[in-house]
This record gives C-alpha cells, sequence and structure tokens, in this order.
C-alpha cells in the first residue's frame, strides 16, 4: 500500500477536524451575544429545547451519515459503484419518511413535552425547530455519501456554512423577539423560539449547498456507473437489510450520548422542582450548566468527532480488505492524535476557567462562579468523550456494531442511577450534572477499550498517546497561568490577559510535544499545517 494511501486517514480526518474547531469556535462566538440577549432563563429554555432536538435528530437522522459512509465505502472500494449509488437513494428515501415522521411528532407533541420537562414556554422553540429534523435527514445522508467516497471537503465546507448562518439568523431573531415580546411574562420562551430558527436557516444554506455539489458531480458519477460493468446487483431488499443492520446500532450508540443530555434535563427539572426551587432558578441553573459549560467542553470534542466521522469508512475499507495491520495503525494514530488535542483542552480549561468565562459570557452576573467551578472540575470529561467517541467509531468500523450500544446503555443506566440518588438525597444540585457528565464516558472509554484490544489483539502505545501529551499540558497550564497571573497585574485587562495566556499556552505545548518527540516526521507531515511544523521544527532543531 502506499505512503499516500496510508495516510489518507489523518489528511481526511484533519480536514474535518479543522472545519470542526471553525465549527465550534464560531458556535462559541455567536453564543456570547445570544447568551446576552437570552438571560439566564432564556438560556435554560433554549437548551432544553435544543436537547429534547438533538435526541429527535439523533434518532431519525443524525446516525445515518457514518452508516451510509461505511457502506458506500465498502461498495467503492470494490468497484461496485452501481450498489454504492443505490445504497444512497434508498438511504435517501429512508431518511426522509423517518424525518417527517420526527418531525410531526416534534410539533404536535410540543405541550406534552413542555408539560413532560416542567418547563414553561418550551413548545414555543420546539414548533420552531421541528420542521429542522427533516432537513437534516437529507443533509446527512448527503453528507454520508461524499464522505463514503473518500472526501471530507463537502462535509467541512456545508458544516461551516449551516455554522454561519445559524449564527447570523439565531442573533438577528433573538433581538427581534425579545424587542416584539419586551412586555410579554413569556418573553424568554419567544427568545428561546428565535435562537431555534437560527439552527433551521442553517440547516437549509447547507442542504442547499450539498445540492448543488451533487449536480455538479452528476456527470463524474455517471461515469462511474457506466464503468461498472462486472458488479453484480445487490436487490433493493439487499441493501436495504444491510442499512437497517448498519444504523440501528448507530443509531442506538448515539442516542445514548445524546438521550444523556436531555434526561439531565428531564430529571433535574422535576427533582428540583419538588424540592421547592422555582421554575426561573431551575432554568437558570440549566442554562449555565448547557450553555456556559457545555459550550465550552464540547468545543474540543469537535475533533473527536471529526476523527470518527473520518475513521468509519477508512477502517471499514480496511476491514473489507483484511488488513489487521493496517487497521491497528489507523486506530493507533487517531487515537493519539485525538489525545494530543484533548487533554491540553481539558487542562487549559480548568487552569482559565475563569478568565475565559469572564470574557466569553459577561453576562453571567451572580453565576460567574458557579460557572468557572463547573467548568474547573468537570474539564477531565473533555477527554472521556473523545476517547469514547474515537473507540465506539473504531468498533463500529469493524463490524463490531453492538458493543458501543451495549457499554452506553449499561453506562447511561448507571449514570441515571447515580443522578437520580445524588439530586434526590444531597445537596449537590447542579453539581450531581458534573459528576454525571464526568463519569459517563469515563465508563464507555474503559469497556471501549478493553473491546478494541480483544477484537483487533491491539495494544495502544501509552507513553506518546498519553504520558507525554499529559506531561506536555501541566507545563503549558503553569505557563498559561503565569502568563495571565503576570499579564493582569500589568495591563489591568481581562481580555488582553487571557490571549495572551492562550498563545503562549499553544506555543508552550507544541514546543513541548516537538521536544519530547511525541511525533515521529511523518506523523507531523499527516497534521494539519504539518509541513509548515515540520519547517519549523527542523529551524529549531527539535527534530532528529
Amino acid at each position: 500500500m502506499s505512503t499516500q494511501r496510508k495516510n489518507d486517514l489523518l489528511r481526511q480526518g484533519s480536514i474535518l477536524a479543522v472545519a470542526g474547531i471553525l465549527v465550534r469556535m464560531i458556535g462559541i462566538l455567536y453564543r456570547i451575544p445570544m447568551s446576552n440577549l437570552l438571560g439566564d432563563a432564556g438560556n435554560g429554555i433554549y437548551s432544553v429545547a435544543y436537547g429534547i432536538y438533538g435526541v429527535t435528530l439523533t434518532l431519525s437522522s443524525s446516525s445515518l451519515p457514518l452508516a451510509v459512509s461505511k457502506l458506500v465505502a465498502q461498495r467503492s472500494i470494490q468497484k461496485q459503484h452501481r450498489n454504492a449509488y443505490r445504497l444512497f437513494r434508498i438511504a435517501l428515501a429512508f431518511s426522509l419518511a423517518v424525518g417527517v415522521a420526527a418531525a410531526l411528532f416534534l410539533f404536535f407533541g410540543a405541550d406534552f413535552l413542555e408539560e413532560l420537562y416542567a418547563r414553561d414556554g418550551l413548545a414555543k422553540p420546539l414548533r420552531i425547530v421541528a420542521p429542522t429534523v427533516l432537513v437534516m435527514s437529507a443533509l446527512g445522508i448527503l453528507r454520508g455519501f461524499f464522505q463514503g467516497k473518500n472526501t471530507m471537503v463537502p462535509t467541512a465546507v456545508s458544516q461551516l456554512l449551516e455554522q454561519i448562518v445559524n449564527a447570523v439568523v439565531s442573533i438577528l431573531a433573538i433581538s427581534l423577539m425579545m424587542n416584539a415580546f419586551a412586555q410579554s411574562p413569556e418573553q424568554s420562551a419567544y427568545g428561546a423560539a428565535g435562537g431555534i430558527m437560527g439552527t433551521l436557516a442553517g440547516a437549509l444554506a447547507a442542504l442547499c449547498f450539498l445540492i448543488f455539489l451533487f449536480f455538479l458531480c452528476k456527470p463524474h458519477i455517471r461515469r462511474q456507473l457506466s464503468a461498472d460493468t462486472g458488479s453484480a446487483a445487490e436487490s433493493a431488499s439487499a441493501l436495504t437489510r444491510a442499512l437497517l443492520v448498519t444504523v440501528v446500532p448507530v443509531i442506538l450508540s448515539q442516542t445514548v450520548y445524546q438521550i444523556g443530555f436531555t434526561l439531565d434535563d428531564l430529571i433535574f427539572g422535576n427533582l428540583m422542582d419538588a424540592k421547592g426551587f422555582d421554575n426561573n432558578t431551575i432554568s437558570s441553573l440549566q442554562g449555565v450548566f448547557n450553555s456556559q459549560y457545555n459550550i465550552l467542553i464540547n468545543a474540543p470534542v469537535a475533533v473527536a468527532t471529526a476523527m470518527a466521522s473520518s475513521t468509519i469508512p477508512s477502517i471499514a475499507a480496511s476491514t473489507a480488505a483484511g488488513d489487521k495491520r493496517e487497521i491497528r495503525r489507523k486506530v493507533r494514530g487517531v487515537i493519539k492524535f485525538n489525545m494530543a488535542a484533548a487533554i491540553p483542552a481539558a487542562v487549559g480549561l480548568a487552569v482559565l476557567a475563569r478568565p475565559l468565562l469572564t470574557l466569553l459570557f459577561p453576562s453571567l452576573g451572580d453565576y460567574r462562579d458557579l460557572a468557572a467551578n463547573l467548568l474547573y472540575y468537570g474539564s477531565s470529561a473533555v477527554v472521556f468523550f473523545a476517547l469514547s467517541t474515537i473507540t465506539s467509531a473504531v468498533l463500529q468500523s469493524v463490524n463490531q456494531m453492538r458493543t458501543p450500544v451495549i457499554h452506553g446503555a449499561i453506562s447511561m443506566a448507571l449514570h441515571v442511577l447515580l443522578l437520580f440518588f445524588l439530586l434526590k438525597w444531597t445537596d449537590l444540585g447542579i453539581y450531581a450534572l458534573i459528576i454525571g457528565n464526568v463519569t459517563f464516558p469515563l465508563l464507555v472509554c474503559v469497556l471501549n477499550w478493553r473491546s478494541v484490544g480483544r477484537a483487533l489483539s491491539y495494544r495502544q502505545e501509552w507513553q506518546k498517546t498519553f504520558v507525554i501529551p499529559l506531561l506536555a499540558s501541566v507545563i503549558m497550564g503553569a505557563a498559561a497561568w503565569g502568563v495571565y497571573a503576570a499579564m493582569s497585574a500589568l495591563v489591568h485587562s481581562n481580555a488582553v490577559a487571557t490571549a495572551a495566556a492562550v498563545l503562549i499556552a499553544i506555543g508552550v505545548y507544541g514546543l513541548c510535544l516537538l521536544r519530547f518527540r511525541c511525533f515521529s516526521r511523518q506523523e507531523l507531515y499527516d497534521l494539519p499545517f504539518g509541513a509548515r511544523i515540520v519547517r519549523l521544527a527542523q529551524r529549531m532543531r527539535l527534530l532528529p
């Protein structure tokens, strides 16, 4: 196998990783004015509505890109282009049917969900977001098709376009809604509905882009179909069975993650209500946890999600070829890449928790101390979510489809029991959500790790995957805190001090990785901007 072929996984993953980082950064940036406009109660309603939307989306369509990319990749690597294209059409029809059903459920069940979650005003944003599920159904299939053809650029560009439109429309719609209903007792609910409008607008923009791109690629697809004269045609029933067998475990696996967030909202809201907390206080606490904390925690996890998206078709192709050595090489590479990104992110969020929150969310007010404590104590979740995401993708890629589902179900059951106990019989309150947010992915990591080892006769190289990134991150954290303290004393500006600390932290961490030989020369070339990194390292004499 050529060197170019071997390096394709990390290069394609890097495209999605860079796009994922940009998408998350845009998400953080637009949530700052959005958070200030909505207020704590509005953020609480918005986050609960978005959590319900997330579960509905997972059950209906968000798992389809991974499944479609895997099945299309398997057939494309064997030059079965007709079967790959027929599978795409069947998957599109299936997703649209399920998307319609899910959209109708959200729209007509909005009042029931508002009562179930004990959250006044929840029905308004739910009805607005209902059509988005249908749009995302078609969007997901198109993304999966392009990924299965081993190109991540359409997915990456569509994600960026989706988030940019989402940001602009959300802020404008919130402003209009909050002003229009300024005298209404339901102002927060209308504001949340305005925020959710951006989700629909962004999805529509991304769908239009991919449809346009698909028709541009039609001549190339026709040439592939014309050249495919030797492969046996799979029947529609066989392709449908293959889709269902693949997609159902992926749905269940992803649902476990998504349902965890909305179950937290459900349990927290009802138990805190039973303890006598008023609706506004509960919404405000959920707003801090789901908005400020989760936004910053999920930003670095985007790297793992991006790598998982590219891992499935690439490793599935190696599985179909029976090349276990290549599979192990790819698994080792993506896990190492993820830990090199997730570990410093967790340390950085803990060290700079208060400065980052003060800079990004100036409207927190009385909840700033709480948000900083949540981020400080819960930042380790970044590492566990990243590792659990990528190991689940690996297991799915090697046809261990049920294993991540079982692991997720076990972890979720224990998570619900632990959360219920902590909220019911202790006074931890919102801190109980932090404990659950760390322990849930940690258990998934442990279970997945054992299964990956057994399935592939695989052992991860620990020193360069975990020890060196952790050591470099500790040095980075100390440098970041020192720079922040010094700059704060000199310029008395949190923004300037935080920016300087972050920039120094990135530089120190990068130098430590190079100095400690965490990546080989070839692995550095596979990273985003790898050629520039290698040239810089050579000038500084940090490469052998």
